[in-house]
């Protein structure tokens, strides 16, 4: 999926914050664009300076646009090896360190990336660009302390920095200060209104807030900038759910999933829904698909499991309520479904393929009838 503005500089994992940074694209043409051509330029450009670096394999500069062309075409590892080789050559060079930062952050190599970017401050780099990587390398981290320093830094550098405000704004949501964060990302949504991204995590917030009227403002705008994005239709879906209209939010996830399978939110509504209506063809796929990218989702795994033991799939089932056991620990009904799913499908098996014995029921022995004790005879006086 492309980036937005933002997120070419760094990306925030998913998984890793209260509110993901999720990558959406920024403005798109509302016509159909060759993505492979797209994609391609860089690795391009990049290839035709391999020429000129074989003539002069110890020009900085050249490899420096090089490595900076392989990150932006999605191949960090061979930028990494054209920084270490200028460096080799330069190493007081504060912008390859930096660069080298870049590289690291991209890879999730999070020490890595904040180390170079000591080094490219120890030799001299400067700019509100340096803070800014850092700051999201510590987000990434959940360092959101060192993250909001380094924000701060950033906007004392440049205070119209919209990417500054942006992060700020996801550090607070991550720790729960809802209000600021809306603050800073609307902030951020007035010195770039056209961020699809911003309003995105705007629209999210205020959703998670239970105010979906202003939800449906940003997600409604956001849907006119970026015709392709499925974060913004999942938006608009939660909103209209929110206020009482769920077959209409059900059409908006699914337009979310048909833009991008990736958000699994829009898997995780549709499948609540399918549960409820007592459908668990329709809520298993879902289901599946939305524990697959985030394994802590209320209820879903409850509901998957109910729905893979109604469809008798008892293997699957079983998978899950030991799941549900290792999450709930002491749990009494998830422990009682492990063992009435497993006898369920240790009966399915044959006798080889069984992983405990099978105990047959045996009628007890007759116990033999005694003869009935005879009195005994009067014993006789005198004798």
């Amino acid at each position: 999926m492309p980036c937005s503005r933002f997120s070419q500089l760094t990306l925030v994992p998913v998984a890793a914050l209260a509110v993901a940074c999720q990558t959406t694209p920024a403005e798109s043409p509302d016509t159909l664009v060759n993505l492979a051509t797209v994609q391609s330029g860089p690795r391009v450009q990049a290839d035709e300076l391999n020429g000129a670096i074989a003539r002069e394999p110890r020009n900085v500069a050249l490899l420096a646009r090089r490595a900076t062309l392989r990150l932006a075409a999605g191949q960090p590892r061979a930028a990494l090896a054209d920084i270490a080789t200028a460096l080799e050559i330069d190493d007081a060079n504060g912008g390859l360190y930096f660069l080298q930062a870049r590289t690291f952050r991209a890879l999730g190599q999070l020490n890595d990336a904040l180390a170079a970017a000591r080094q490219a401050a120890e030799h001299g780099f400067g700019g509100p660009e340096l803070p800014l990587l850092v700051g999201e390398t510590h987000l990434a981290a959940r360092n959101y302390a060192a993250a909001l320093d380094n924000f701060d830094r950033t906007l004392r550098l440049d205070p119209d920095q919209p990417a500054a405000l942006f992060y700020k704004g996801l550090a607070y949501a991550a720790t729960a200060d809802t209000s600021t964060a809306v603050q800073y990302l609307q902030d951020a949504l007035a010195r770039d209104p056209h961020e699809t991204e911003i309003l995105h995590q705007l629209a999210f917030l205020l959703n998670a807030w239970r105010i979906p009227a202003d939800a449906a403002k940003y997600a409604a705008l956001g849907m006119k900038l970026d015709t392709t994005s499925g974060l913004l239709r999942y938006d608009y879906g939660r909103q209209l759910e929110l206020q009482g209209r769920p077959d209409s939010a059900l059409w908006y996830y699914r337009r979310a999933l048909a833009l991008d399978t990736t958000v699994y939110r829009a898997d995780y509504r549709l499948g609540l829904a399918a549960a409820k209506a007592r459908q668990p063809v329709a809520a298993i796929p879902h289901l599946t698909r939305a524990l697959r990218r985030n394994p802590r989702l209320p209820e879903a795994r409850a509901l998957l499991a109910e729905a893979l033991e109604a469809q008798k799939r008892l293997p699957e089932a079983l998978v899950q309520y030991r799941l549900l056991v290792a999450e709930n620990p002491g749990n009494a009904h998830w422990t009682f479904k492990v063992w009435k799913t497993n006898e369920q499908v240790q009966a399915l098996l044959p006798d080889s393929l069984r992983t405990a014995p099978r105990y047959y029921y045996r009628r007890p022995a007759a116990r033999p009838q005694l003869a009935p004790v005879e009195a005994l005879a009067p014993r006789q006086s005198g004798l």
